[in-house]
């Protein structure tokens, strides 16, 4: 005897995302209105920040602290701010995650309470895994502070760590109670940093929004040269872009195999793990969008004006479309990690046009060869 019984969940999430500055100015109620939409009475919150940013805004703990004394009626701090390593180094192994799991049992945080993350992309991934596992899942507040985590990372549903040598190998989709993203404190990144989150923007804009990529041509003398209100708006459109795709792009979850914000993504993260980290991750990205914009090219995809229009943006917004470690890559071993990665059959997002894409599902080995070459040359 068999007996089937169909099974159809739906769950809706909704979460803002907003932008402001001066987060933990007392004055600032954006962080404390979003804990009073949680219900009545104080919320009780862990908070976890990346050590590479206090190193650079040693008063900022001191101001986590000194705001949620002056909103003590929604916000509860179970202990003072915990710091823990940031960068690249917070998705190396369980150390972040753990930490943040003990958090979460010395201060009896539950699954109404929060866990408030303070960093850069990578320690928002490896926090957001720590809460997303203590008790199936801790309500998470991020607050991204590199540009590429205010543009991308900071504003999704992924989180989690590296393992067995692969980038995210081990995490889960679990997305944030709400996002804050303080522009103020990007003023703390290098100037390097600032640069490679922008990769992300131009990804975006090149997959999906041509507008976009046009306001970013026109921008991009002012974003090289660090324009403040420049980058604010660059971050918000590219924010908005990916939250665009999320919720309408019909596979939040990716539960399918097609990435289409993954575009110049296979290479990338295999530069990363070939530099073991030296590159940073937009920097790989602006590497792999090159290669990939002129694969896209060379296989009758895209127009050579088109993909030197995509390679003048990358060049005017500071950002290399080459790297040594390119050279030395095995580009198929890469493209079958990705594939492995992603599960079942290979997508590949390639360019029609600027705004333009379509998934192609096998690679012309010798195009492919012959674009890593033509960037060699023009490094």
């Amino acid at each position: 005897m068999t007996v089937a019984i169909a099974q159809h969940i739906a769950p809706t999430f909704d979460f803002p995302v907003v932008f402001t500055r001066k987060a933990f100015d007392p004055a600032n109620s954006v962080l404390a209105d979003i804990l009073a939409q949680a219900g009545a009475g104080p919320r009780k919150v862990g908070v976890v920040c990346d050590a590479g940013l206090v190193a650079a805004d040693p008063g900022l703990p001191g101001r986590v602290t000194a705001y949620a004394a002056a909103h003590g009626d929604v916000m509860a701090l179970v202990e003072a701010p915990l710091i823990l390593p940031g960068g690249e180094a917070a998705k190396a192994d369980f150390a972040v995650v753990q930490a943040v799991w003990e958090l979460t049992f010395r201060g009896k945080l539950c699954r109404q309470s929060f866990v408030l993350a303070i960093g850069g992309g990578a320690f928002l991934d490896a926090a957001g895994f720590g809460a997303a596992t203590a008790h199936r899942g801790v309500r998470l507040i991020r607050m991204p502070t590199t540009v590429l985590a205010q543009n991308d990372a900071g504003v999704g549903v992924k989180n989690g760590i590296n393992y067995f040598g692969r980038k995210n190998y081990i995490g889960a989709f679990a997305p944030p109670y709400a996002v804050v993203s303080d522009h103020a404190l990007l003023a703390t990144l290098p100037r390097r940093d600032v640069l490679a989150g922008l990769a992300e923007a131009v990804k975006v804009a090149l997959v999906r929004d041509p507008l976009f990529f046009a306001r970013l041509v026109e921008l991009a003398p002012r974003l090289a040269a660090g324009d403040d209100e420049a980058l604010f708006e660059a971050n918000v459109r590219c924010a908005e872009a990916h939250l665009q795709h999320i919720a309408g792009g019909g596979d939040p979850f990716e539960l399918g195999s097609a990435r289409p914000l993954d575009f110049g993504h296979w290479a990338a993260h295999a530069l990363e793990e070939a530099t073991r980290g030296e590159l940073r991750h937009g920097e790989a990205v602006a590497v792999g969008i090159a290669l990939d914009t002129l694969y896209s090219c060379r296989t009758g995809l895209l127009s050579r004006a088109e993909a030197e229009q995509a390679l003048s943006l990358l060049d005017a917004l500071g950002l290399a479309v080459w790297h040594p470690a390119l050279a030395d890559l095995d580009m198929a071993a890469a493209i079958e990690a990705f594939r492995e990665h992603l599960g079942g059959r290979l997508h590949l997002s390639m360019l029609t046009g600027i705004g333009q894409r379509i998934e192609v599902h096998a690679v012309d080995a010798p195009q492919l060869e012959a674009a890593r070459a033509e960037l060699a040359g023009r490094q």
